[in-house]
């Protein structure tokens, strides 16, 4: 058929020609020819038979120009079919998932925990895990049937597993089956989100082998009985539908075959016009005409339109099923399957979560009618039609909670993908997503953020905040502002605020890279300043408590975060010796080398802020921070991973006097008020930011395994009346009272020693002196002068 149509559209090109009146003369004799003498004369020459001559010639003329445009018509949507057809059917959307859970002997994590992974990743407590995604608890010790699963370093199937927890820690892993003693159990990732082309359409692709046998039935016997015998259009089957349809009293069968159904879906819009019914019916006819039965089934298994989430169109029986029942298709019962054909006819109208009567009446009358048929004995159907719908009560979203999140792998990712790509090749995207952690940092937010609003803060007070992994720097979690759900402004990654005293450690770090001048016991001064900025403007920077507090300990400027004395110390240093050094910590946004970049005149985002203090929690060793793992094509190859990469940027020894500081900033500086909320033998360090009147409130601490950066303000820059500690250090102790913080550690390296300093005068001293802090220096650089301590009232306390 293609082949004469196309036969047919050379021979219509070459009529246009110039010969085109020589061809049509040798169909039609004496068209195109002059005709002599006049009308009157050649009238009573011909007779009376002349004009129903010209009437037949000019018939057949009509004739043969529709036949051939026609053809040319057919042969364009042949092209069409064939071209889409063969091509890349579907556009698949990305799918995001979360790390893995891994379980392993002796590992920190309790049975509670535990249990709220598993709700997480939808496995269902019973009484025998029998199907996969299902596990038993019996106090501390579980049983659990893990899913098939395709990880970025391969597939592991599921398995029956045996835990054992011992307090907050896992005793063992075994093989449920033969005992055997297991190492590492890995649990399937949660999805949290996808990535979606332009129309949002979302499938999961099914072969037609994977497809029981008794929904291919249903489907056949409610939308095209005859589907294997007829050409892509069945005048027979509209007949009998109609018939059907009059004997029941309402629409029980359609007219269309399964193969027009295709080929509206998947070629045309809805609209009921006869040009489209045409088109439909041309295009069915060529779709059979070129492809197999089976293949035009599965086509239409996998395209067709079942349901709405929101902006997400579920589409195709594979990913219908796991948005009603959260079953992959082998597993569905015969009233489960009577209820996903039923939904064909109309998914929205027969909404089985909001029409849950209609959707009863249909898939009750797509069970009669498959027992009509005998596919089914009629027990089963009696006993599928007082089943109740068993529709999952929540819809499991495919669109992300975690919009800013999301928002991040996006970023990272378009470093390597187009567009078009991440929402139409899908890819199957690893993140470094901890759900645990992710929840957390919202509760955290909303929890205080409410607390301030109460107590009279701005409602319309914002929050942003970033959590990172210290020893790999994956991104665990990511909040982009007060509503964390709100796929709007990201403000953990594009909100670029100052960061006031967030930059001082910077300051102080550039003084530790000179030990033949500076120490922690450096005494410097914290009197008032003023700096000559040329052309007459001076630069006269104040401390937040409108105080000087004179010659101050190097340690107690960073501690108490003064401007004065980190100002003069950073003049001395040089601010392009500072910018230097914000560089070497991963600073990568714009800095302007003007004096007041010392006191925070810098521009940063929450990510960035987490980036520049990973490399100081890190010990030096600048990791560029991540939220993907690996990517995978859609049928699980490997495509892309994303390593670790470390790269060191400062030696250990200043680090860890650095990190000293820090310690004793959330110790004894501004930020002492974590230990309100945080247990006082937990050592961590950190660093508050406020800048000019009040507009932003910073905190960024860490401890051994993990780091947050948290912003508060308002989007509008105006003050927010918070200072980093009764802010965003709010946020932040509340998070990390209620997930898994290792302490610091207070051992230095080798090269260090540690020596009791005398606060007033940075000299030695005894260490019950009340005075006396005890500082890290590079060995042989101790103050050699010592210092006596006069305690209040002359007496030394008992």
């Amino acid at each position: 058929m293609i082949g004469w149509c196309a036969v047919q559209c050379a021979y219509v090109k070459e009529c246009v020609s110039d010969n085109m009146l020589d061809r049509f003369r040798r169909f039609l004799p004496g068209f195109g020819q002059k005709r002599s003498g006049s009308r009157s004369s050649q009238n009573r020459r011909k007779g009376k038979g002349s004009k129903p001559s010209n009437r037949l010639r000019w018939f057949w003329l009509v004739l043969l120009i529709s036949t051939f445009a026609f053809i040319a018509y057919a042969a364009y949507l042949d092209v069409t079919v064939r071209e889409q057809f063969e091509g890349s059917r579907w556009e698949l959307p990305a799918r995001v998932f979360a790390r893995p859970l891994e379980v392993y002997p002796d590992q920190q994590l309790n049975a509670d925990q535990f249990v709220d992974e598993l709700r997480l990743l939808g496995y269902r407590p019973v009484s025998k895990p029998r199907e996969p995604g299902t596990y038993t608890q019996v106090g501390g010790a579980f049983v659990i049937r893990t899913r098939d699963f395709t990880f970025w370093d391969g597939e592991e199937t599921s398995r029956l597993v045996r835990l054992e927890f011992a307090g907050d820690r896992i005793l063992g892993l075994w093989s449920a089956n033969d005992g055997t003693a297991l190492d590492l159990l890995r649990l399937d990732p949660l999805q949290i989100g996808s990535i979606y082309p332009a129309h949002n359409e979302d499938r999961i692709l099914v072969r037609l082998s994977d497809v029981p046998q008794l929904l291919i039935d249903t489907l056949l016997i409610v939308e095209d009985r005859s589907f294997y015998e007829h050409h892509g259009v069945s005048p027979r089957s509209i007949a009998r539908a109609l018939l059907a349809n009059i004997k029941a009293g309402q629409t029980v069968q359609g007219g269309s075959t399964l193969t027009q159904q295709l080929v509206k879906n998947f070629f045309l819009t809805n609209e009921r016009t006869l040009t489209r019914k045409i088109n439909e019916a041309i295009m069915a006819l060529l779709v059979d005409w070129h492809y197999e039965k089976d293949e035009i089934l599965e086509a239409y298994l996998n395209e067709v339109y079942l349901g709405q989430d929101g902006h997400r169109a579920i589409h195709g029986f594979g990913l219908a099923s796991q948005f009603y029942f959260e079953r992959p298709l082998s597993k569905l019962t015969p009233s489960q399957i009577a209820l996903l054909v039923a939904l064909v006819k109309g998914p929205s109208y027969y909404d089985p979560r909001r029409h849950v009567l209609r959707a009863h009446q249909r898939r009750d009358l797509v069970l009669k009618l498959i027992g009509e048929q005998q596919k089914l004995l009629p027990t089963q159907v009696e006993a599928a039609l007082d089943t109740p719908l068993g529709v999952l009560p929540r819809r499991t979203s495919g669109v992300t909670r975690v919009p800013a999140f999301i928002g991040l792998v996006r970023q990272q990712l378009r470093r390597d993908y187009s567009e078009k790509d991440l929402g139409s090749e899908g890819l199957n995207i690893f993140t470094t997503l901890d759900p645990k952690i992710q929840n957390q940092t919202e509760l955290a937010i909303s929890k205080e953020l409410n607390r301030l609003v109460t107590g009279g803060a701005n409602p319309e007070l914002q929050s942003a905040a970033v959590v990172v992994n210290v020893n790999n720097g994956e991104v665990q979690a990511v909040v982009g502002g007060r509503d964390p759900h709100f796929a709007g402004f990201n403000r953990a990654i594009d909100a670029v605020r100052p960061v006031g005293s967030l930059i001082k450690p910077a300051v102080y770090l550039t003084a530790l890279l000179r030990p033949e001048k500076y120490t922690l016991a450096t005494m410097i001064d914290d009197g008032p300043l003023d700096v000559d900025l040329g052309g007459g403007n001076h630069w006269q920077p104040q401390n937040y408590d409108r105080e000087s507090h004179g010659n101050v300990l190097l340690y107690d400027a960073l501690t108490q975060s003064y401007n004065l004395s980190t100002a003069r110390l950073g003049m001395e240093l040089g601010v392009p010796s500072v910018v230097d050094t914000l560089r070497a910590l991963g600073v990568e946004r714009p800095l302007s080398e003007y004096p007041s970049l010392l006191l925070g005149a810098a521009n940063m985002s929450p990510l960035n802020a987490a980036q520049m203090y990973q490399t100081i929690a890190s010990g030096g060793f600048r990791t560029p921070l991540r939220a993907i793992r690996a990517v995978l094509t859609s049928d699980g190859q490997p495509l892309q991973r994303y390593p670790l990469s470390v790269e060191p940027a400062f030696d250990k020894v200043p680090m860890f006097q650095l990190t000293t500081v820090l310690r004793g900033t959330a110790r004894e500086g501004t930020a002492k008020s974590i230990y309100q909320k945080i247990p006082q033998e937990l050592t961590v360090a950190g660093k508050t930011g406020t800048t000019d009147d009040l507009r932003d409130s910073w905190f960024v601490g860490f401890g051994e395994n993990v780091l947050a950066a948290v912003w508060l303000g308002l989007d509008d820059n105006q003050p927010a009346g918070l200072t980093g500690s009764s802010g965003a250090l709010k946020v932040w102790s509340e998070l990390m009272s209620n997930i898994e913080v290792h302490p610091l550690s207070k051992i230095p390296p080798p090269e260090l020693e540690m020596a009791w300093i005398d606060r007033r005068n940075g000299f030695v001293v005894e260490s019950d002196c009340q005075y006396a802090v005890e500082l890290p220096f590079i060995k042989g650089t101790v103050p050699e002068e010592r210092s006596f301590c006069e305690w209040e009232g002359g007496q030394k306390p008992e």
